[in-house]
């Protein structure tokens, strides 16, 4: 015989009940809440990436094509192979661009060009969430070379030479060897000079802050 349940056992349980569904309420809240900042942080570390990495890629082209200016005088090379010709400026309004791209922005001056011992930049982002739970992140992007240049030695006359006849003409240019890329030779024809591609000039890539 199935017993009988007063009303007031009812009347007690409806309570306890309600406080479990308010518990579970809570809790989903909370879970909530904590997944969405840890997406925000997501989102702003990925900006912080993207524009940092962006940033070191336009130092990267700046580089080259600085690069192709004085590419027929190999003693101008040094601030190039060195990875430092390049301006600030324009590699942090594509740091700005890219991290806008993300829902983020540049925190202040949080595009800094790293130290000499590294070239690159550290950038600071910071990016809304939502309900307005905001998040920073900073990202550094490195520039490393991946070229060497030696002149070629030039092999000491063992008599002087007779100066030239001014009716000759003159010398064509030697081809400029003794770059190497990544374990490449590389040789610059006068008549056309070219130079590897930027990736092949030099790696960029994300680093922590303790490189």
């Amino acid at each position: 015989m199935t017993p009988f349940r007063s009303r007031g056992d009812a009347g007690q349980a409806f309570p306890v009940y309600i406080a479990s569904i308010a518990g579970l309420l809570f809790l989903a809240f909370v879970y909530f809440a904590f997944g969405q900042a840890a997406v925000t942080r997501n989102s702003a570390q990925t900006a912080a990436d993207s524009a940092a990495l962006a940033a070191a890629q336009d130092a990267r082209d700046q580089l080259r094509e600085g690069w192709l200016t004085v590419i027929l005088d190999p003693a101008q090379w040094g601030e190039f192979l060195e990875g430092r010709g390049f301006h600030d400026f324009s590699a942090c309004q594509q740091a700005a661009a890219f991290a806008a791209r993300n829902g983020a922005g540049i925190l202040g001056d949080g595009c800094v060009r790293l130290s000499e011992e590294h070239e690159g930049f550290s950038v600071t982002v910071r990016t809304a969430g939502v309900e307005g739970l905001d998040a920073t992140a900073s990202a550094h992007a490195v520039i490393e070379p991946k070229c060497r240049f030696k002149l070629p030695e030039v092999p000491t006359p063992e008599e002087t030479e007779p100066e030239p006849d001014p009716t000759e003409p003159e010398e064509e240019p030697e081809p400029i060897t003794g770059l190497t890329c990544d374990g490449d030779a590389w040789t610059i024809d006068p008549d056309d000079p070219e130079l590897p591609s930027a990736a092949d000039l030099f790696t960029v890539r994300l680093t922590g802050d303790d490189e």
